[in-house]
């Protein structure tokens, strides 16, 4: 009696229930990317002074 009084309780321990939430799943990333674009054009304006000397004299 002792095992399928163990054996009952194992199986309903294995019942899983799984409900989709009301609202949908928010996520929200902060991403800068300020510091790569402030960089890439820092390099493209000195590039451009340095292939154009004439435009911008010293």
């Amino acid at each position: 009696m002792r095992w399928f009084t163990l054996g009952f309780g194992l199986a309903l321990a294995g019942c899983v229930t799984v409900k989709a939430p009301d609202k949908p799943i928010e996520i929200n990333l902060n991403i800068s990317v300020k510091q790569e674009v402030v960089v890439s054009l820092k390099k493209d304006a000195e590039d451009f002074v340095n292939s154009n000397p004439d435009l911008f004299p010293k």
